[in-house]
């Protein structure tokens, strides 16, 4: 047997080879020959999650939605309640990945569990949900990130109110495209380069959420436990009285940060042992996250002392809710802004993380998609360069997310009704292979590795109505009366996702989208277009 002897451990090489041959086995029974390199292991796949669900990326740009509807009781209790149900459906989701460990993911799932009559049409809608979704959620974190360094110039300039300077909104354009350009680049490196980025995007992310705990240390005032418990921030509701609506509209914070862990599943034909490791990957990726966003938010909101300040756009930092808690924090105690700019430095690091991870997952679903003949220029898109990378996927995804923020340039309102498929769209994608598991794929699902055992019908029967209902909650009103500048274009946007889709299955697909095509013989996998 050969071993590699290190400090007290061995590490079985024969065993490491039995791992993936079986590995490739599996893959080889599901249709699909071996075509990426396997080379993540457990900790790197949930690293490329966990960089995704960015606690920090989602609270920092969410923290003002919070603040604005409930208040501190909204995300400090609204965090866990989130979490929770997200975890239920990462755990619902774990264990279908299990069974089905391949690149395809979510749409792979919903062909198999809905059986060969509705295999097809389940297929594509899953797929074009989750791949809109995931364009949109990559779109969303890398314009953040450029707007996160609009505040970071501002403040270290002087601040709104000391005469700081404030990019414009087409400079700001072009960095989104700058970072986009950037995590391209890196996403075309080999799948080991990118593992080890993935780990320090993961780390840059946690130990971030637990640094911002000290920030009410720097403060002269801090809240009292009484304001960061019991707080219910009903001012300027625009017409909006009912506590229970307002709650609920602030969960709003919560639920889209807790997006993206699906990445572990889009991984797996990269991930050793991925019948155990990417369902490990999905769920530790969740319950990490929850845990680290609950202390961030609960260290934070000890440095929250005028929530109307910090949600006025005429503040020191163009009305960015935790730019102007770090501003007044440091202020306060030394007179200057550089240590708050240095704290959005350090979000900002993980925001930049968290888009190279989007793209990654990207490319992934894009490349699966397109090996199944599903999307426009496949033939191109299902390509693998030398080092085993799906380049032409990498460089389309970010192509269509720098075209997706354009936008802005028009209006703030479209593009946040647009990004909010990011949150509805990738949920419902979440949500039909687990209904299809528990209805049409009943009798036709085995179980794998992972798995939920008598539990998984009542928890993935939650998970449903979660995604049911959040889908209803954040498509109704935020204010009234209701305007063209108020109107909630989450259901416009996501309806017109679902029309679009219906459309080109009704009038195109049905006519040769089979579901997965086999490419163990290339001459079996004919591209469509």
């Amino acid at each position: 047997m050969s071993n590699i002897r290190i400090a007290d451990g061995v590490v079985d090489l024969d065993h490491a080879r039995e791992v993936v041959d079986s590995d490739n086995a599996r893959l080889h029974e599901l249709g699909y020959k071996q075509e990426l390199n396997r080379d993540l292991s457990m900790i790197s796949n949930f690293a490329i999650s966990f960089s995704i669900v960015s606690v920090l990326t989602g609270l920092n740009g969410l923290m003002g939605t919070g603040l604005n509807f409930g208040g501190p009781v909204s995300y400090i209790y609204g965090w866990p309640i989130a979490g929770t149900f997200t975890l239920l459906i990462g755990l619902s989701m774990a264990e279908i990945c299990s069974s089905y460990p391949t690149s395809g993911g979510l749409y792979y799932w919903s062909a198999k569990l809905a059986g060969p009559s509705w295999g097809p049409f389940a297929s594509w809608i899953t797929g074009w949900f989750n791949i809109v979704g995931q364009w949109a959620l990559t779109t969303s974190i890398d314009f953040s990130l450029a707007q996160l360094v609009q505040v970071m110039i501002l403040l270290s300039t002087g601040g709104n109110n000391g005469g700081g300077y404030m990019i414009s909104k087409y400079v700001v354009m072009a960095l989104h495209g700058v970072f986009l350009l950037t995590h391209a680049i890196l996403n075309s490196l080999p799948i080991s380069m990118l593992s080890f980025l993935g780990q320090v995007g993961a780390a840059a992310n946690f130990f971030g959420c637990f640094l911002m705990i000290v920030i009410p240390a720097v403060a002269t005032e801090r809240a009292s436990a009484e304001f960061v418990f019991t707080n219910f921030n009903m001012e300027n509701k625009d017409g909006i009285n009912n506590q229970f609506y307002i709650f609920v509209l602030g969960l709003l914070m919560s639920q889209y940060t807790l997006t993206g862990y699906d990445a572990s599943a889009y991984m797996s034909e990269e991930t050793k042992d991925a019948d155990k490791n990417g369902p490990q990957g999905i769920v530790s990726s969740i319950g990490i996250a929850v845990i680290a966003g609950w202390a961030y938010v609960l260290g934070i909101t000890f440095a929250v002392k005028d929530i109307p300040n910090l949600l006025s756009e005429n503040n020191d930092s163009g009305g960015h809710a935790v730019a102007q808690i770090f501003y007044e924090a440091f202020m306060s105690r030394y007179g200057s802004s550089v240590g708050a700019v240095i704290c959005l430095g350090i979000i900002g690091l993980a925001v930049f993380f968290a888009g190279m991870s989007s793209l990654t997952s990207n490319s992934r679903i894009a490349y699966a998609f397109s090996r199944d003949g599903a999307m426009p220029l496949s033939s191109q898109l299902q390509k693998v360069n030398k080092q085993e990378v799906p380049i032409n996927a990498v460089w389309m995804s970010a192509f269509v997310a720098f075209c997706m923020a354009l936008t802005s340039l028009g209006s703030l309102v479209a593009f946040q009704a647009m990004t909010s498929i990011a949150t509805i769209g990738l949920y419902v994608a979440y949500a039909i292979p687990i209904l299809l598991k528990l209805t049409l794929g009943r009798k036709i699902f085995t179980q794998g590795r992972f798995n939920l055992g008598r539990y998984g019908t009542v928890i993935g029967w939650i998970s449903v109505l979660w995604v049911t209902l959040i889908s209803v909650l954040f498509s109704l009103p935020v204010s009234y009366p209701i305007t063209d500048q108020t109107l909630n274009y989450t259901p416009v946007a996501v309806g017109g996702v679902l029309i679009l889709v219906v459309f080109t299955w009704n009038f195109s697909g049905r006519h040769w989208f089979k579901g997965p095509i086999k490419n163990i013989d290339d001459s079996s996998n004919t591209c469509r277009y």
